[in-house]
Order: structure tokens, then sequence, then C-alpha cells
């Protein structure tokens, strides 16, 4: 009996250190993942810290150039006016054709090709300043003009910076008064750049502040706001636009590409806008690859006032 009972004891004693191997490795595997999660939350942090001072950076760099702006004077050669529709693809001062037979735009003149003190002294801070944007409260900023990448990954002084900058289409030449101004900036979530535009989705700001101030290097610009959407850059998917029938001097293609950005609008009703307008085009990316979120402009026109046309965009309603 005792041998039996030794020998039962030493089979339980035999056991423990069988299952004890098989133990370990669950026990390895929480260790790894402990160890993999520790650093995806260090990785984390750190970025988060990064992010942080980037936004910092921006946000002084900004300060800096507006105090810059602030203390230069700020007078402009007024704006020229919106030229006659013009038959002839060459540019005219005096357009022959009536506008009912026009099928392509004038180019449009400066009233002198002069940079304004105030772009003088910002331009000492960085020579790639070529514009001030201002949108309500939620956006004042320099806006630059170099490659198409620069900008992405630098701020307005040309400092590394994740928010990037806003910046001008590099195929406009601000030279040739444009009749279609293309800005970027990224879609930050803290609302930096253009992070703001999601905000001009919601009517009542659209109704209490549908203006933007927009000035270059050689005029000032106030813009009143007829469009603010999510749009395709694939022909193929709904609410396409193509931009670059806003950069022709076709009159066809222009209304082809206002058409659309009307369609592609959240809002119906309200502003008017023409072909021959001069726009202003605010884009950033949204979550899918192909799509854009825009918010679209067009100059005040000569006898407009701001009154008159905030009566037009109060009777504009949101589209279900």
């Amino acid at each position: 009996m005792q041998q039996w009972n030794g020998r039962r004891k030493h089979a339980r004693f035999r056991r423990f250190p069988h299952s004890s191997r098989f133990s370990r490795f669950p026990r390895l595997r929480w260790i790894a993942l402990i160890i993999v999660s520790a650093i995806l939350v260090i990785f984390g942090v750190v970025k988060l810290i990064g992010y942080s001072k980037d936004y910092t950076a921006s946000m002084q760099t900004s300060e800096a150039l507006r105090q810059v702006a602030e203390a230069s004077p700020t007078s402009q050669p007024s704006a020229a006016p919106t030229p006659e529709l013009s038959t002839a693809p060459q540019a005219t001062s005096a357009p022959t054709a009536t506008p009912a037979a026009a099928v392509t735009l004038a180019e449009m003149q400066y009233p002198r090709l002069e940079i304004s003190p105030r772009f003088k002294a910002l331009r000492k801070q960085n020579k790639d300043i070529v514009g001030w944007l201002t949108l309500s409260d939620l956006l004042d900023e320099a806006v630059v003009q170099r490659d198409e990448d620069y900008y992405m990954n630098h701020d307005a002084l040309g400092k590394k910076n994740v928010n990037g900058a806003i910046f001008l289409d590099s195929a406009i030449d601000l030279k040739c008064r444009p009749y279609t101004l293309l800005l970027y900036g990224h879609n930050m979530k803290t609302g930096a750049m253009f992070g703001c535009l999601r905000n001009y989705e919601n009517i009542n700001l659209y109704h209490r502040e549908p203006f933007i101030t927009f000035d270059t290097l050689y005029e000032d610009g106030r813009y009143v706001i007829f469009a603010v959407g999510t749009v395709s850059t694939e022909p193929r998917l709904r609410n396409y636009v193509d931009f670059f029938g806003l950069q022709s001097m076709s009159i066809q293609e222009r209304q082809a590409t206002i058409n659309s950005l009307l369609k592609a609008s959240v809002f119906s009703g309200g502003v008017d806008v023409l072909p021959d307008d001069q726009l202003l085009l605010l884009v950033t990316c949204v979550d899918a690859d192909e799509e854009r979120r825009v918010v679209a402009a067009r100059r005040v026109r000569d006898g407009e006032t701001e009154a008159e046309l905030k009566k037009l965009v109060e009777r504009s309603w949101k589209k279900p």
C-alpha cells in the first residue's frame, strides 16, 4: 500500500513539470504582447509630441508673419473691372464681339503690375509668399507658391512642418491676372490650414460669414462663396469636377465646371456665378484619395455691395 502511494505521489510530481513546460508559451506570448503594446504606446506618444510641436511652431510662424503684414502699408492697386467676353483668342483691351457671340474670354490686366509694400515686407521673410488669405475668424494665413510638393511639409517660412502651408497652384502665373485662383492646404484634424473648411458645410456659418479675402502681390480681392461640397477627381465617379476647365479661356468649358461645382454643392440657391467672374477655390483632401473638399467663391463685382450679396446668400438652403 505504501509503495503504491509512493508511485502515486511520484506520478503527481512528474505531471507538474510536464504541464509547466507548455505553460511557458502562453506566458511568453503575453510578455511579447505587452512589449509590443508598450512600443506602440511610446511611438504614439512620440508622434503626438511631434504633432504638438509642429502645430505650435505653425501657429508661431503664422503669428510672426501676421505681425509683419500688420506693420506694413496695406494699400493695393484696385482690381481691374471684369472684361467683356471676346471671340478673339488673343488678349484685347477692347473686344469687338458681342457677348452673345463670345466663345472665349479676353485676358485681364492689372491697373499696374507693382508689388504692394505689404508683400515686399512679407517677401523679405520668404520670397515664395504671393498672397494672404482670410476666411472669417477661422483662417488668417500667408499663401506661398513653389512646386506642388515642397509646401506639403514646410510652413510659410520654409521650415519643416507636418502642417505644411497654404499654397497657390504652381501653374498659375500671377503676373497675368488669372480668371481662377486655386489654393491648396492640408485637412488637419486640429483645424489648422484647410482643416477648417469642413465648418462651411454648416449653412448657419455660410449665411453668417459668406465672404473670403484673398490679396495677392498685385491686388486686393474680396470674394463671395457660391458652392461648398465634396467633389471627385475621377470622371467615372459621382460629383466629378474638371478643375482644368476653370483654367481654360473657353466660356463653354468654364461654364461646365461651374455647373459641376453647383451640382456638388451642399447648398442651393443664393449667389449667381458667370464664366467671366474671377474665381477662388480652396481645395483640400478628404478620406478618399480621389475626393476633395472645395469652397468655391467668385470676386465681388463692380457695383455690388456686400449687404446685397449677403441677402442673396441668406436665401440659399441646404440640399436634402
